[in-house]
Protein backbone atom coordinates (compact mmCIF):
# COMPACT_ATOMS: atom_id res chain seq x y z
CA UNK A 1 0.00 0.00 0.00
CA UNK A 2 1.20 3.19 -0.99
CA UNK A 3 -0.04 6.94 -0.30
CA UNK A 4 0.51 9.14 -2.84
CA UNK A 5 -0.86 12.16 -1.23
CA UNK A 6 -1.74 13.46 2.36
CA UNK A 7 -3.38 16.00 3.78
CA UNK A 8 -3.03 17.06 6.93
CA UNK A 9 -4.40 20.39 9.36
CA UNK A 10 -2.44 23.07 10.77
CA UNK A 11 -2.79 26.15 13.00
CA UNK A 12 0.64 27.55 12.10
CA UNK A 13 0.97 27.85 8.12
CA UNK A 14 3.57 30.02 7.91
CA UNK A 15 5.96 28.57 10.27
CA UNK A 16 5.27 25.11 9.05
CA UNK A 17 5.70 26.50 5.25
CA UNK A 18 9.19 27.60 6.28
CA UNK A 19 9.92 24.13 8.39
CA UNK A 20 9.54 22.01 5.78
CA UNK A 21 10.95 24.25 2.84
CA UNK A 22 14.17 25.52 4.57
CA UNK A 23 14.71 22.75 8.10
CA UNK A 24 13.46 19.54 6.11
CA UNK A 25 14.82 20.75 2.30
CA UNK A 26 11.70 19.34 0.95
CA UNK A 27 10.43 21.17 -2.35
CA UNK A 28 7.10 22.96 -2.87
CA UNK A 29 5.13 21.65 -4.97
CA UNK A 30 1.86 23.65 -4.78
CA UNK A 31 1.29 27.07 -2.81
CA UNK A 32 -2.17 28.79 -2.15
CA UNK A 33 -3.03 31.38 0.15
CA UNK A 34 -4.34 28.79 3.06
CA UNK A 35 -2.54 25.43 2.17
CA UNK A 36 1.14 24.24 0.80
CA UNK A 37 2.19 21.33 -0.53
CA UNK A 38 5.29 19.29 -0.43
CA UNK A 39 6.97 16.47 -2.04
CA UNK A 40 8.56 13.49 0.07
CA UNK A 41 9.86 11.00 -1.75
CA UNK A 42 6.55 9.39 -3.89
CA UNK A 43 3.80 11.18 -1.48
CA UNK A 44 2.87 14.81 -1.93
CA UNK A 45 2.20 16.16 1.58
CA UNK A 46 -0.31 19.29 1.89
CA UNK A 47 -0.90 21.37 5.14
CA UNK A 48 -3.72 23.25 5.17
CA UNK A 49 -5.01 26.16 7.27
CA UNK A 50 -7.42 24.77 10.45
CA UNK A 51 -10.85 26.32 10.39
CA UNK A 52 -12.60 24.93 13.45
CA UNK A 53 -9.96 22.53 14.82
CA UNK A 54 -7.79 23.94 17.64
CA UNK A 55 -3.91 22.81 17.69
CA UNK A 56 -4.26 19.65 15.28
CA UNK A 57 -1.66 17.68 15.62
CA UNK A 58 -0.57 13.90 13.96
CA UNK A 59 1.71 11.07 13.80
CA UNK A 60 2.97 10.20 10.75
CA UNK A 61 6.63 8.21 9.57
CA UNK A 62 8.64 8.08 6.72
CA UNK A 63 10.39 5.99 4.97
CA UNK A 64 13.99 6.18 4.36
CA UNK A 65 16.72 4.34 3.12
CA UNK A 66 17.21 0.99 5.52
CA UNK A 67 21.20 1.62 5.90
CA UNK A 68 20.90 5.32 6.68
CA UNK A 69 19.02 5.33 10.03
CA UNK A 70 22.74 7.13 11.95
CA UNK A 71 22.94 9.59 9.04
CA UNK A 72 19.58 10.65 8.88
CA UNK A 73 19.55 10.92 12.61
CA UNK A 74 22.90 12.91 12.90
CA UNK A 75 21.27 15.05 9.66
CA UNK A 76 17.83 15.68 11.54
CA UNK A 77 19.81 16.05 15.10
CA UNK A 78 21.56 19.26 13.53
CA UNK A 79 18.61 21.03 12.96
CA UNK A 80 16.12 20.16 15.46
CA UNK A 81 16.02 18.65 18.69
CA UNK A 82 15.16 14.46 18.89
CA UNK A 83 12.06 13.20 20.99
CA UNK A 84 12.97 10.83 23.56
CA UNK A 85 11.33 7.84 25.32
CA UNK A 86 13.10 7.24 28.85
CA UNK A 87 16.68 8.24 27.99
CA UNK A 88 16.99 6.99 24.27
CA UNK A 89 16.57 9.13 21.20
CA UNK A 90 16.33 6.14 18.55
CA UNK A 91 14.74 2.19 19.29
CA UNK A 92 14.95 -1.04 17.32
CA UNK A 93 11.49 -2.24 16.83
CA UNK A 94 12.53 -5.85 16.48
CA UNK A 95 9.65 -7.71 15.58
CA UNK A 96 9.17 -4.99 12.60
CA UNK A 97 13.00 -5.43 11.67
CA UNK A 98 13.29 -1.34 11.93
CA UNK A 99 15.14 1.49 13.67
CA UNK A 100 13.59 5.01 13.88
CA UNK A 101 14.31 8.15 15.48
CA UNK A 102 10.91 10.80 16.25
CA UNK A 103 11.10 14.43 16.03
CA UNK A 104 8.53 17.54 16.10
CA UNK A 105 7.42 20.55 13.65
CA UNK A 106 6.04 23.43 14.41
CA UNK A 107 2.59 22.01 14.57
CA UNK A 108 3.74 19.28 16.85
CA UNK A 109 3.30 16.54 14.46
CA UNK A 110 5.34 14.06 15.25
CA UNK A 111 7.27 12.85 12.99
CA UNK A 112 9.30 9.42 12.44
CA UNK A 113 12.08 8.40 10.31
CA UNK A 114 12.23 4.85 10.09
CA UNK A 115 14.61 2.56 8.21
CA UNK A 116 12.66 -1.25 7.49
CA UNK A 117 15.28 -3.35 7.15
CA UNK A 118 13.17 -6.17 5.63
CA UNK A 119 13.11 -3.63 2.38
CA UNK A 120 16.18 -3.69 0.63
CA UNK A 121 16.52 -0.28 -0.35
CA UNK A 122 19.87 0.52 0.50
CA UNK A 123 22.14 3.72 -0.80
CA UNK A 124 25.56 4.44 -0.94
CA UNK A 125 25.56 7.86 -0.83
CA UNK A 126 25.35 10.72 2.09
CA UNK A 127 22.06 10.96 3.31
CA UNK A 128 19.94 14.24 2.71
CA UNK A 129 15.88 15.29 1.93
CA UNK A 130 16.18 13.75 -1.25
CA UNK A 131 16.39 10.02 0.43
CA UNK A 132 12.93 10.73 1.66
CA UNK A 133 11.12 7.67 -0.11
CA UNK A 134 7.23 8.21 0.81
CA UNK A 135 5.60 8.38 4.00
CA UNK A 136 4.62 4.96 5.09
CA UNK A 137 2.67 5.41 8.19
CA UNK A 138 -0.03 7.71 9.47
CA UNK A 139 -1.91 7.54 13.10
CA UNK A 140 -5.86 7.61 13.09
CA UNK A 141 -7.51 7.99 16.66
CA UNK A 142 -10.18 6.14 17.01
CA UNK A 143 -12.17 5.03 20.48
CA UNK A 144 -12.60 1.77 19.26
CA UNK A 145 -9.14 0.25 17.51
CA UNK A 146 -10.38 -3.40 16.04
CA UNK A 147 -13.31 -2.23 14.46
CA UNK A 148 -12.19 0.37 12.72
CA UNK A 149 -9.45 -1.80 11.90
CA UNK A 150 -11.90 -4.06 10.46
CA UNK A 151 -13.53 -1.58 8.23
CA UNK A 152 -10.05 -1.14 6.52
CA UNK A 153 -9.82 -4.82 6.23
CA UNK A 154 -13.38 -4.70 4.57
CA UNK A 155 -11.87 -2.08 2.08
CA UNK A 156 -8.94 -4.66 1.26
CA UNK A 157 -6.51 -3.45 3.19
CA UNK A 158 -4.67 -5.98 5.73
CA UNK A 159 -3.67 -6.03 9.04
CA UNK A 160 0.34 -5.97 9.49
CA UNK A 161 0.42 -7.62 13.04
CA UNK A 162 -2.45 -8.40 14.98
CA UNK A 163 -5.22 -7.17 16.35
CA UNK A 164 -4.68 -4.86 19.89
CA UNK A 165 -7.48 -2.62 21.16
CA UNK A 166 -4.47 -0.16 21.70
CA UNK A 167 -2.62 -0.02 18.50
CA UNK A 168 -3.14 -2.23 15.44
CA UNK A 169 -1.35 -1.45 12.46
CA UNK A 170 -3.16 -2.05 9.08
CA UNK A 171 -1.37 -2.24 5.53
CA UNK A 172 2.17 -3.53 4.87
CA UNK A 173 5.81 -1.86 5.27
CA UNK A 174 5.08 0.63 2.51
CA UNK A 175 1.91 2.12 3.93
CA UNK A 176 0.31 1.58 7.04
CA UNK A 177 -2.24 3.08 9.08
CA UNK A 178 -1.73 3.35 12.82
CA UNK A 179 -4.93 2.74 14.19
CA UNK A 180 -4.65 3.95 18.00
CA UNK A 181 -6.91 4.43 21.09
CA UNK A 182 -8.13 7.85 21.64
CA UNK A 183 -6.34 9.06 24.75
CA UNK A 184 -2.70 6.88 24.52
CA UNK A 185 0.19 8.24 24.81
CA UNK A 186 1.98 8.45 21.46
CA UNK A 187 5.32 6.55 21.65
CA UNK A 188 8.53 8.78 21.87
CA UNK A 189 6.16 11.98 22.44
CA UNK A 190 3.96 13.76 25.54
CA UNK A 191 1.19 13.77 23.83
CA UNK A 192 -2.28 11.90 24.37
CA UNK A 193 -3.60 11.00 20.38
CA UNK A 194 -6.53 12.75 19.94
CA UNK A 195 -8.37 12.54 16.39
CA UNK A 196 -8.21 15.32 14.00
CA UNK A 197 -9.12 15.19 10.14
CA UNK A 198 -7.60 14.14 6.99
CA UNK A 199 -7.42 13.04 3.76
CA UNK A 200 -4.92 10.42 1.91
CA UNK A 201 -5.07 8.90 -1.98
CA UNK A 202 -3.68 5.61 -1.58
CA UNK A 203 -2.31 3.79 -5.26
CA UNK A 204 -4.82 1.73 -6.77
CA UNK A 205 -7.81 2.78 -4.53
CA UNK A 206 -8.90 6.44 -4.91
CA UNK A 207 -8.87 9.01 -2.22
CA UNK A 208 -10.25 9.04 0.95
CA UNK A 209 -11.62 11.22 3.73
CA UNK A 210 -11.28 10.55 7.40
CA UNK A 211 -13.42 12.26 9.74
CA UNK A 212 -15.43 12.09 12.85
CA UNK A 213 -19.52 12.41 12.22
CA UNK A 214 -21.38 11.96 15.30
CA UNK A 215 -18.63 11.41 17.18
CA UNK A 216 -17.82 8.38 15.29
CA UNK A 217 -14.38 8.19 13.13
CA UNK A 218 -15.23 7.28 9.49
CA UNK A 219 -13.42 6.93 6.44
CA UNK A 220 -15.02 7.17 3.55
Amino acid sequence: MKFTEVTLLTNKLDEMRDFYKNTLELQVVREAKKEFTVQAGLTAVTFQESVGESGPFYHFAINIPHNKIEEAKHWIQSKVPLNTEGESDEVFFKSWNAHAVYFEDPSGNILEFIARHNLKNEVDHSFSSDDFLNVSEIGIVVDEVIPFARTLNQMGIPNWREDSEGLTPVGNENGLFIIVKRGRRWFFSNKDAQFFPLEVSIEGMGEFSIKQEDGKVMIK
